[in-house]
């Protein structure tokens, strides 16, 4: 992936130089090519209080695999803050982005416009038949969708378009699932739900200090 940290931040190469999202910081590297001839790359800053994969990477996701062809099925795209800085990093694949808010919505089309590897989908992402006829399969599912039955809908999505042997990773709000339960309980049930339908948890990312109590889990289908 086509990702820079530095001094503590995490950056996505702009795949529309001078041209900012959401007011993010813009930064000019210079790199040297294999032939020693030195070129100018921007990159935008990624900030981890504004998009949970920002955080989840910050705090150790590592098995996260998101090549510059991949193509993406995002749940929940809201105006495309991350949806941008995956776009950023699939230069040549394609974000199928799924939002049920018609404002939110408007926006993701406005960004589309300026980025040709997003394709924006004015849905509701718990009935995904309703799209199916405009998804392909996909390499990556995310969802960051915050309701009750965020991991079923997530599975549902993944049953239906993710290939066999791509991810899908899912953030998790526990105060959207029960205000009153512990979150260690709450993660702990949504882990039991996805292992039961036929995927294995690669990994557990908790996105404290970005996101109180939110866990980022990054799965497969289990063989």
């Amino acid at each position: 992936m086509n990702i820079f940290y530095k001094d503590g931040e995490i950056a996505t190469k702009n795949l529309t130089p001078g041209i900012r999202v959401y007011d993010e910081k813009l930064i000019k590297e210079r790199e040297s090519t294999e032939k020693n001839l030195e070129s100018v790359n921007e990159y935008r800053i990624w900030n981890p209080r504004r998009s949970k994969l920002a955080a989840a990477l910050l705090n150790g996701l590592k098995d996260f695999n998101l090549n510059n062809d991949s193509k993406v099925l995002y749940l929940g795209a809201s105006t495309g803050t991350t949806v941008s800085h995956i776009s950023d990093l699939c230069d040549d694949g394609l974000i199928y982005a799924v939002e049920f808010s018609p404002v939110s919505a408007k926006k993701l089309v406005r960004l589309s416009q300026r980025r040709n590897n997003i394709a924006p989908i004015l849905a509701d992402a718990t009935k995904p038949k309703y799209y199916l006829n405009k998804v392909e399969k996909v390499d990556l599912v995310y969802c960051d969708v915050a309701q009750e039955k965020q991991s079923e809908l997530f599975m549902n999505n993944m049953n239906l378009f993710l290939k066999e042997d791509g991810q899908g990773l899912i953030t998790i709000k526990a105060r959207s699932i029960d205000v009153i339960q512990k979150p260690k309980k709450i993660f702990k049930d949504e882990a039991k739900k996805i292992k039961e339908n036929g995927y294995s948890i690669l990994e557990k990312i908790k996105l404290e200090p970005y996101e109180k109590d939110h866990i980022a889990f990054l799965v497969e289908k289990s063989f």
